[in-house]
């Protein structure tokens, strides 16, 4: 299985438009080989480079979407995926940019296919549904995006 973005590559820098500093909405992207046994797809996208400071456990989740029919092959940049929205940790059931408070950070897109669908209500938080996935990984990829932010001073 694969996630791809025509916004960036693997690695790469995320394109300001997709951050808090510009339009705050989420880059296109591209799905392919998804396992024809797949009964559901789950993404989720967070950053583990936040301070202790900030967060004690050093993860900021962004985007939570799980239900996505397995046939999804793409997610339109500024859309929503046909799913179930789950919370970020800014408390909002919606795609969150990147906004790094110090350094560049890493943003992981992980798309995973499951053999079934969850049993969870929207507004489920990322550690719910991980909790929930557990035992039905069929498949897994990655993507990850790197974002600094610029601030005039």
């Amino acid at each position: 299985m694969q996630l791809l973005s025509p916004a960036f590559n693997h690695m790469e820098s995320i394109p300001l438009e997709y951050s808090c500093n510009g339009n705050d909405i989420n880059p296109e992207l591209i799905i392919k080989e998804v396992p024809s046994q797949a009964k559901s797809l789950v993404l989720i996208m967070d950053d583990p480079d936040v301070p202790p400071s900030i967060r004690k456990d050093c993860m900021w989740d962004h985007w939570v979407v799980f239900n996505i029919p397995p046939t999804t092959t793409h997610i339109p940049k500024d859309g929503v995926p046909q799913g179930i929205i789950g919370k970020n940790t800014g408390g909002t059931l919606c795609y969150q940019g990147p906004c790094p408070p110090d350094r560049e950070h890493r943003y992981f897109f992980k798309l995973y296919a499951l053999d079934c669908e969850l049993d969870l209500a929207e507004g489920a938080s990322k550690s719910q549904v991980e909790q929930a996935m557990q035992g039905h990984i069929i498949a897994q990829a990655e993507l990850v995006g790197k974002y600094k932010q610029y601030i005039d001073n």
